[in-house]
């Protein structure tokens, strides 16, 4: 069986018991999470999640920038790279949701 294979048959409680134990960092039964684990147990959610069509806003690590979308706030808005902390204001976008 691929890993492809594994994570489509994955029952939606695995999936669920895999985001509580990344959340906590523990296991159900109480073990901690060894970071190797963590980041196992993270690459599968997060392929389950594309596979299955999870809403964004259901997915593991969203990020809901509300009203300061398209703002200085926003990480995705570049920077001057000159040092000058000045923003350009036509590089901004309203985004309404």
């Amino acid at each position: 069986m691929t890993y492809e294979e594994l994570i489509e048959q994955l029952d939606p409680n695995v999936y669920q018991n895999l985001r509580q134990s990344i959340a906590l960092g523990k296991w159900p039964d109480g073990r901690k999470l060894t970071p190797q684990q963590r980041e196992i147990s993270l690459e599968a959610v997060i392929y389950y999640e594309n596979l299955h069509g999870i809403p964004e806003q259901e997915r593991v690590g969203y990020l809901d920038r509300g009203a300061k979308a398209g703002t200085a706030c926003d990480p995705s808005v570049r920077r001057d790279q000159s040092g000058n902390n000045d923003v350009d204001p036509d590089q901004f976008v309203e985004v309404k949701s």
